[in-house]
């Protein structure tokens, strides 16, 4: 991995802040402004460091989600968990990353929602998904790699849709969908693994077209 380049260190040290500060000041030049202030940063170079629309900067806002979450979560505080475990923690990492943003993420939902911007929202959503099952430890190479990364893309998705509308204390209900759409994952997952174990009692397509090649004679 390469180093940053100055203007990148400055939108990372600056992205969270700038998601928080999008609360007040909306995703704007404005909100980068302030978060230069709070950390010394030139306003100017604090503005050249980040895009100037909005997709823009929710991107960099994302990007520093998902790298706070890949530094929380090192290979040996992760190890000891089950795999739904994992999948669990990572996603409620970012759940209370962003908590301090909840209303300017609100907003971002609907920019990235927006027909203009469908394909880039769904590419920021499987860089995350991507990340998280690779933080989790999958180093699937098949179909199966972008089957799981659909899987927790959907469910990280709904589950961020619930929290924005979650009211209880704690985001109690937030955290009880969460495990209530992981454990349909994992019954998923269980019901793939199954189907796959059981390839010698399916029939074979490839087989099949073998035949209407080479007929028996």
């Amino acid at each position: 991995m390469t180093d940053p380049t100055p203007l990148e260190a400055v939108r990372a040290k600056l992205a969270l802040a700038v998601g928080e500060n999008a609360v007040f000041d909306g995703w704007t030049d404005k909100a980068v402004q302030s978060s230069a202030g709070q950390f010394g940063v030139d306003p100017a170079v604090a503005r050249l460091a980040f895009p100037r629309d909005q997709v823009g900067k929710i991107d960099a806002y994302i990007a520093a989600v998902d790298a706070a979450m890949a530094g929380h979560f090192t290979p040996e505080k992760i190890a000891s968990l089950k795999i739904r475990e994992r999948i669990r923690e990572l996603v409620w990492f970012r759940v209370q990353a962003m908590g301090p943003a909840r209303e300017a993420v609100r907003s971002a939902v609907a920019v990235l929602a927006m027909p203009q911007n469908a394909v880039r929202g769904l590419s920021i959503g499987w860089r995350s998904a991507d990340l998280m099952w690779r933080l989790a430890g999958d180093n699937a190479t098949d179909f199966n790699h972008y089957t799981k990364r659909l899987t927790l893309s959907a469910l990280y998705a709904a589950t961020l849709l619930a929290w924005l509308d979650d009211q209880s204390e704690g985001w109690t209900e937030t955290s009880a969908f969460l495990d209530r759409r992981i454990a349909d994952v994992m019954r998923f997952e269980k019901w793939k693994a199954d189907w796959r174990g059981s390839a010698d009692r399916r029939p074979s397509f490839s087989r099949f077209l073998g035949r209407l090649r080479y007929p028996p004679h």
